[in-house]
C-alpha cells in the first residue's frame, strides 16, 4: 500500500495545481487578447443599460432584427443547449415550428434561403449575433413595418457588420442588440 499511496498522492496533487490553478490562469491569459478581454461590454441606449453586447437577447417583434432562438429562453445564468441529435423527432419538429413562424413574419423569403441561425439555436444558447445573411433577409419586413426604405436598411446592415478577429478568426457577423439600436436611431430620424 506504502508504494501506491504516495504515488496516487503526487499525482492527485499535480491534478489539482494544474487543473485548479494552471489552467484557468492560461485560459484568463488568453481572454486578456479577446476583444473586451472577455468582458461583459453593456450597451446604453438614451442613457440607459439596454443589454449586454455579448449576450443574446429576445427580439421577436417583427419591427426589430430577430436573432438566433434561444434553448435557455436567454437566460444567462444557465447556458447550454438542447442536446437533441439533427434526427431527433423533437427537434425536428421544433425547427419545422420555427421555419413555419419565420416564413409566417417573413412572407416575401423562399423557404430555401432561410439561414440556418435563425431556426437553429446555438451550443450556449446564447449567441448575441447573426451573420449578414440572416439580418439581410429581414429586410423587407423591417422596411414595410418601419415604412424606410430597403436600400438604408441594407446600408445599415452593412454599417454594422463586423469582420472576423484579425481578418482570419471566424466569419462576418452582426450583432443583433447593436443593429437594433442603430435601427431605433434610423427609425427616428425619420
Amino acid at each position: 500500500m506504502k508504494t501506491q499511496f504516495f504515488p496516487a498522492l503526487k499525482l492527485t496533487l499535480l491534478c489539482v495545481l494544474l487543473f485548479a490553478f494552471v489552467y484557468p490562469l492560461i485560459v484568463l491569459g488568453f481572454a486578456q487578447l479577446a476583444p473586451d478581454k472577455g468582458k461583459v461590454t453593456f450597451v446604453e441606449y438614451k442613457g440607459k443599460v439596454v443589454g449586454a453586447a455579448n449576450i443574446g437577447q429576445k427580439f421577436d417583434q417583427d419591427q426589430y432584427f430577430n436573432g438566433r432562438p434561444s434553448v435557455v429562453n436567454y437566460n444567462a445564468a444557465g447556458s447550454g443547449g438542447s442536446n437533441k441529435g439533427t434526427t431527433n423527432p423533437d427537434y425536428l419538429a421544433q425547427v419545422q415550428a420555427r421555419i413555419d413562424t419565420f416564413l409566417v413574419h417573413n412572407p416575401t423569403v423562399p423557404k430555401a434561403e432561410i439561414p440556418s441561425e435563425l431556426v437553429t439555436a446555438s451550443g450556449s444558447g446564447l449567441d448575441p449575433h447573426i451573420s449578414p445573411k440572416a439580418a439581410l433577409v429581414q429586410v423587407d419586413r423591417i422596411a414595410t413595418i418601419r415604412h424606410l426604405s430597403k436600400e438604408k436598411l441594407i446600408a445599415l446592415v452593412n454599417a454594422q457588420t463586423e469582420e472576423p478577429l484579425l481578418g482570419l478568426f471566424g466569419t462576418e457577423k452582426v450583432n443583433v442588440l447593436k443593429l437594433n439600436i442603430a435601427l431605433e436611431a434610423v427609425s427616428l430620424e425619420q
